[in-house]
């Protein structure tokens, strides 16, 4: 009988659980109103444990280009660099957070880059210098990039109180942390960042003999 009244209270818990669980939306714009795209979004829960969602990112060399332009992931995440370009690219990272070089290479290299401590991570090319690209790690695993609309959804957030925390790389200054309770309605909330225009670097006609 108590076995039975344990596993009818793990099940309840567990039901209860995601009855409590909510979508989380958020809407960036710049000063001027236009939406931005590219922005993190990030909760991060106050208390109990952080559950931890990895799974292998892929930002891909194409056209001379780190594709996508910013990634967000959890600590511990794996990331894959492969090579789409009919040459070589040395791909690069002098960031604190993340340190690293892959160098002269074609195709996909063996083993991913584990990206294990929080922080914002800048990716270079040493031989494109204008291939630029930004991965922002954090530790918990509720978190979404804005899209060209300036729109971004965490889904299943479990009811609680979390620290909502902005990023974006061109941002001119950072903001604080905002405190918020999730509970299991939809929740939407809309921020202002306000950031460095995307300076275009122009590409020189491609030389696939010398990468």
């Amino acid at each position: 009988m108590k076995h039975e009244s344990a596993a009818w209270l793990v099940m309840l818990l567990v039901v209860g659980g995601r009855v409590c669980a909510g979508d989380f939306e958020a809407t960036v714009t710049t000063p001027s109103g236009e939406p931005l795209a590219d922005a993190a979004v990030v909760l991060e829960p106050v208390s109990g444990s952080m559950p931890e969602r990895h799974s292998t990112v892929t930002i891909a060399q194409r056209d001379r280009e780190l594709v996508p332009y910013m990634t967000v992931v959890q600590t511990n995440t794996p990331i894959e660099f492969p090579n789409q370009d009919p040459f070589k690219h040395h791909l690069y990272s002098f960031s604190p957070a993340k340190t690293f070089e892959i160098k002269l290479y074609a195709g996909k290299p063996v083993k991913p880059i584990v990206f294990d401590k929080p922080g914002e991570v800048a990716l270079g090319c040493n031989i494109h210098d204008w291939m630029e690209a930004y991965v922002y790690v954090v530790d918990t695993p509720y978190f979404a990039k804005t899209d060209a609309t300036g729109h971004a959804r965490i889904a299943d957030v479990p009811a609680g109180s979390y620290r909502l925390k902005w990023w974006h790389p061109r941002q001119k200054h950072e903001l604080s942390a905002r405190a918020i309770d999730v509970g299991a309605a939809p929740m939407s909330v809309t921020q202002v960042l306000d950031v460095k225009p995307r300076v275009i670097k122009p590409k020189p006609p491609a030389d696939q003999e010398k990468y």
